[in-house]
């Protein structure tokens, strides 16, 4: 099983993942389709069958434009809200693409039909993967919740967290800033401290952070780490599910500080008008 990490759009990532005794290959959140079959034709591959975590636009945007590209293409997801939908998916459905098994795990939280998939091939030397979407990030989760704290909570502890230590690959690439959180949530975390040092150099370089591997996200990921004392204490909560809505929250808090206010498109507007008004 080999996986090819596309970076698109601001800071979204698809995924290949090709089955290399068939060449069969199928896609995780098709947002930009024309590159992708740009890369699937390079690797030689038959591209037949979408994997869609979400509904959001950044995840599903391309499909449609794919099945145009493509006819035939099959569109999987677990939410009747995402474009192009042809085959709705169910929690622990189990798929097969050659020697490659999918089993569907619906993580509800970050919206309400978020699917992960997790998939592995028998007897191979190649670790399991986990496409994960918005529901789990490197050092983060998607804190902006459709559903509840509870069912994150769950998400995250009882369909996610008892998995084995495999490859986690996310739908963003947000590490550095969910890293620089973490630490302001745990400023005494060794782990933490090394994995931002080390992200923050593969920032300086321009080189994707993914994937990243579930053993590692629980020394770090304080949103896997609602259960430690420095955690609850940061949120002044207990229970596990408020310390999670709290860390959402204040994640949420700390997005708008570290990003720059963006411009009204009425302010926009004015200015390209004026810029435009000046030009000779």
């Amino acid at each position: 099983m080999k996986v090819k990490v596309i970076p698109v759009l601001e800071d979204n990532y698809m995924y290949l993942v090709i089955e290399e005794d068939t060449r069969e290959a199928v896609a995780v959140d098709v947002a930009v389709p024309k590159r992708l079959l740009e890369i699937a034709g390079r690797e030689g591959v038959s591209l037949t069958t979408v994997l869609t975590t979400h509904h959001h636009w950044d995840h599903a945007r391309g499909n449609v434009e794919l099945a145009r590209l493509q006819p035939g293409m099959v569109v999987m997801g677990g939410d009747e809200r995402i474009c192009g939908l042809t085959r709705m998916l169910v929690h622990e459905e189990e798929l097969r693409f050659g020697a490659i098994h999918v089993r569907c795990l619906l993580t509800p939280g970050h919206t309400s039909g978020h699917m992960s998939y997790f998939l592995w091939e028998d007897e191979s030397l190649d670790p399991p993967a986990l496409f994960s979407g918005d529901a789990l990030s490197v050092a983060g989760c998607g804190w902006h919740l459709e559903g509840t704290a509870q069912q994150m909570y769950q998400s995250l502890t009882e369909m996610l967290g008892t998995l084995p230590p495999q490859t986690v690959f996310c739908g963003h690439e947000h590490t550095l800033h969910n890293l620089e959180f973490a630490h302001t949530v745990e400023p005494h975390n060794d782990h933490v401290r090394a994995k931002l040092s080390w992200a923050q150099k593969r920032d300086e370089d321009d080189v994707p952070t993914v994937p990243s591997t579930l053993g590692e996200e629980l020394l770090y990921n304080p949103f896997l780490r609602v259960a430690e004392e420095a955690v609850r204490k940061f949120t002044g909560k207990v229970a596990p599910a408020e310390v999670l809505e709290v860390l959402c929250r204040e994640r949420a808090c700390f997005q708008q500080a570290v990003e720059p206010p963006q411009p009204q498109p009425q302010a926009l507007l004015a200015l390209q008008w004026g810029l435009l008004g000046h030009q000779k």
